[in-house]
């Protein structure tokens, strides 16, 4: 990977819209009162966040997009990416199905040229939903893995076979949060961001035991609902959709610098900065020795 900071996916966004509804944000009544201006928004933002990313240090990979595949514009969920291993992601909804194989000759395209090892894929009928439902945290070097309306529980020992990492198991209770990157986001310094009532109270009891009291910030629901807990974190920096006062001050306290672009179009299908990438570069502690050879 060339980048100081690493490499991130995005896709290209020439055929986003919202023309179904898949979770309960998406609004495709909204996208058709003027679908060429926000279209023409949605390239502006694009382009914003990718900026942001690049002034962070990150290179950016850009996926094709593809005709009748307007969500592929999340590729968050395409895969999980860790030590140049590829899981690829079985997606719950017809809708994007099609991204699968898309995908799957992107990574390929990226085998060839030497930027992934591995590519593995799911049995038939076990569905996960990429990072979105996979979340790499570097600092206890687990996987917070999410399971209820996207993501199969029975994915996480695929996962935890594939990476030969630790998978800590959360179910999602929402629909609204239908994606773990939606309510959790986990932090360089340590600590989590999250909204605990998406998850079931074991799972909050879980998220208790493995996270000391310090370094859990706690959002409300209002603020989860801004989408600003769907952030990109490289270092002390978060690229983020616009957060409520009280979590960037809060942030902010804690040493982070919030870069802010506005995602109003994705928000629009239930997506942003962060369900907008996906690392490359991810490594676990498995991975350092080869990495110093």
């Amino acid at each position: 990977m060339s980048g100081s900071a690493g490499t991130v996916v995005m896709t290209a966004p020439d055929h986003y819209e919202v023309c179904y509804t898949i979770n309960p944000w998406m609004r495709p009544e909204a996208w058709s009162r003027d679908p060429a201006a926000l279209k023409a928004e949605a390239g502006r933002e694009w382009t914003a966040l990718a900026q942001a990313l690049a002034a962070t240090g990150l290179d950016v990979e850009v996926v094709p997009a593809a005709p009748g595949l307007p969500d592929m514009v999340f590729p968050a969920n395409a895969a999980v990416v860790l030590d140049r291993r590829v899981l690829l992601a079985r997606f719950r909804h017809p809708e994007r199905r099609g991204e699968e194989p898309r995908f799957k000759a992107f990574f390929e395209s990226l085998a060839v040229r030497g930027l992934v090892d591995e590519i593995h894929l799911l049995p038939e009928g076990v569905f996960q939903e990429g990072a979105g439902d996979c979340i790499w945290d570097a600092n206890r070097q687990i996987f917070w893995a999410a399971h209820g309306p996207r993501s199969s529980l029975a994915s996480h020992r695929h996962i935890a076979r594939t990476f030969r990492q630790k998978v800590v198991s959360l179910e999602l209770v929402t629909e609204r949060f239908y994606h773990l990157d939606t309510c959790f986001c986990a932090l360089s310094g340590g600590e989590i961001v999250y909204w605990p009532p998406a998850l079931s109270p074991e799972s909050q009891a879980l998220v208790e035991a493995l996270v000391p009291p310090a370094q859990r910030i706690e959002a409300t629901a209002a603020e989860a609902g801004t989408f600003s807990l769907n952030a990109v974190n490289v270092g002390r920096e978060l690229i983020m959709t616009a957060p409520p006062t009280r979590l960037r001050r809060e942030l902010e306290a804690r040493g982070y610098r919030c870069r802010i672009v506005d995602l109003s179009s994705f928000l629009l299908s239930g997506g942003a900065s962060y369900c907008m990438t996906l690392r490359l570069d991810l490594a676990s502690a498995l991975a350092q020795p080869r990495a110093a050879e």
